[in-house]
């Protein structure tokens, strides 16, 4: 069976394995969806702009 030690590293490996599946889950749910339509939503309001702009002159 395991040792003390072999137990530990096997909890260490288990919750390093799991922090790093939740952060990658937060990252491709939240993080980049966020970063994507912030830049979507960006580039609308400059073509906007650049439209008012070019109409004004």
């Amino acid at each position: 069976m395991f040792e003390f030690d072999q137990y530990l590293g096997f909890l260490a490996f288990l919750t390093i394995l799991t922090i790093g599946f939740w952060l990658m889950m937060f990252l491709l749910l939240f993080v980049v969806p966020y970063w994507l339509g912030g830049n979507i939503i960006e580039l609308i309001k400059e073509k906007r702009d650049a439209k008012k702009a070019k109409r004004n002159l």
